[in-house]
């Protein structure tokens, strides 16, 4: 996990003294990031004027560091400190007395048309809105032709919440230390913070017994993806038996879109369990789905049952009516790995609770933002951020919860939380939602654990998004899965063999 792990301001200050007291000091570990700040620049852009502002604490005295290499490496630098260079301490004071240059008051600072500045003035830790010659200087670089270069978090933006509170240094690149923290990868957050540079400043290994992560960033070396190396003797029913629940006639398309991406995301046998009035509209729609009616006569439980599904999609175009509350609570009865989106969750807007009731930890609900509302009012307003709102979700409906967006999070009821921000701007049209759900459906059926299963989908299918091109829709999408799949399966196969490499050289 530690490779993953995603810290706060408070467990990044606990890891830092972890060192401190495995003989590590702090002077070594800001030497180290100030280095990587001025090598993150130099790697990028050529020698240019450059204004480096410094704060009173050790991000300040990060900042004097990058500024003597760069200086060092033959650029243009001034610095500018907020306050007095003489009433700084401890490391800061450290690295202000290893600058050899002059020292100006940042009021005194302007911007430079076409240079560089880097923003070393507060960091993650502040927790109040910029004032004075910061704020003027953050609202300042937003009108010049400059780049910023923010050091650990662009100041102005709360390093937890991933909130800006008033003006804020709106990064080209934020270069930060150790593990990301989230605001580098929720928004608005990321998005201030642009391409985001991870420096490794030598922190010991075993810092996880002295800080704990808040969540890990979703990748492929935290799960598998089923079905990749099919098993020679494997037959339809063996790779999983998937059922989704279609809309009413004009209604289906949602529900199509889920059980071709069900189809494409390797499960064996897929069924679209549609109202009589659907029933010609969908079964002309792929040959590769089986389709079957229910009506009052043979009810939609019954069905399910009847095809002895692994897992069910309920949700897509299903209307939100008392008819689709009644299927998912039975379906909910049930106890099989169940995937809630869309309607599924929106039918119990006016009341929660019922369906929170019957919630089990095999369920995946997948809201966007809008749906998390109606079913968790308030939550996400209450919360720190995006991580613990899907955290405290998770913990109150006992099922697991995929937070959809840029910043997708994923959080389980025993506090396991991921956040996956591999995927694209292209994934925002009509049906890419119902195609998630149908490739989380899928593994599910393939019998991998729902948080894990939720954690591949995610991934996969924001694979498949940075694989589609301009104009292209859901339906392009579903094209898109099957070589998304094969790349994250050859990424993993590389990324394990780099471990054994490392292994073997220790």
């Amino acid at each position: 996990m530690s490779d993953a792990a995603i810290l706060t301001n408070e467990e990044m200050s606990k890891a830092d003294r972890f060192a401190a007291q495995n003989g590590v000091p702090g002077t070594q570990l800001m030497e180290n990031a100030g280095r990587g700040v001025a090598d993150a620049i130099r790697a990028r852009w050529a020698p240019r004027e450059t204004v480096v502002l410094c704060g009173p604490g050790n991000n300040g005295g990060d900042g004097f560091v990058a500024a003597r290499h760069l200086k060092a490496a033959g650029w243009k630098v001034r610095v500018f400190c907020l306050g007095p260079v003489r009433e700084l301490e401890g490391d800061a004071a450290w690295a202000a007395a290893r600058w050899d240059g002059e020292v100006g008051a940042l009021e005194d600072a302007e911007i430079p048309d076409g240079g560089l500045v880097v923003d070393a003035l507060f960091g993650a830790g502040l927790s109040r809105p910029l004032e004075g010659a910061a704020k003027r200087l953050a609202q300042a670089s937003a009108g010049r032709r400059a780049v910023v270069v923010c050091v650990d978090v662009p100041s102005g933006l709360s390093g937890d919440a991933a909130r800006p509170d008033g003006p804020v240094f709106a990064a080209d690149l934020t270069v930060t230390f150790h593990r990301h923290k989230p605001a580098h990868l929720l928004q608005p957050g990321a998005r201030i913070c642009g391409e985001v540079v991870l420096v490794d400043i030598a922190i010991p290994d075993g810092w996880t017994r002295a800080a704990e992560p808040c969540a890990e960033l979703n990748s492929p070396a935290l799960w598998r993806v089923p079905g990749l190396d099919i098993d020679p003797d494997a037959h339809k029913h063996r790779r999983g038996r998937l059922c989704v629940l279609s809309g009413p006639a004009g209604a289906s398309g949602a529900a199509r879109i889920a059980a071709e991406a069900g189809l494409k995301g390797g499960a064996g046998f897929v069924t679209l369990l549609c109202p009589p009035s659907a029933l010609m509209e969908v079964s002309t729609a792929s040959l590769d789905v089986v389709t079957r009616a229910f009506d009052r006569e043979a009810g939609f439980d019954a069905v399910l049952k009847d095809h002895r599904a692994d897992a069910a999609i309920l949700g897509p175009g299903a209307g939100v009516n008392d008819a689709t509350r009644a299927r998912v609570l039975s379906a909910l009865s049930l106890k099989i790995p169940l995937v809630l989106d869309a309607d599924a969750m929106t039918a119990f807007e006016a009341d929660p609770e019922t369906l929170l009731e019957a919630l089990h930890e095999d369920a995946v609900l997948t809201p966007h933002a809008g749906e998390f509302d109606r079913i968790f009012p308030g939550l996400r307003e209450g919360s720190l951020n995006k991580i613990e709102a899907a955290r405290a979700a998770a913990g109150r409906s006992g099922a697991i919860v995929l937070l959809k967006g840029p910043d997708t999070v994923i959080a389980g009821p025993d506090g396991r939380v991921r956040v996956n921000v591999h995927a694209s701007a292209r994934l925002a049209t009509a049906g890419t939602g119902d195609a998630l759900a149908g490739l989380l459906g899928a593994f599910m059926a393939q019998g991998e654990d729902a948080f894990d299963a939720a954690c591949a989908a995610a991934f996969v299918h924001g694979e498949a998004g940075r694989r589609m091109g301009p104009g292209e829709t859901a339906r392009d999408l579903l094209a898109r899965l099957p070589a998304a799949l094969a790349g994250v399966r050859d990424r993993q196969a590389r990324e394990a063999a780099l471990r054994r490499l490392a292994a073997r050289s220790r």
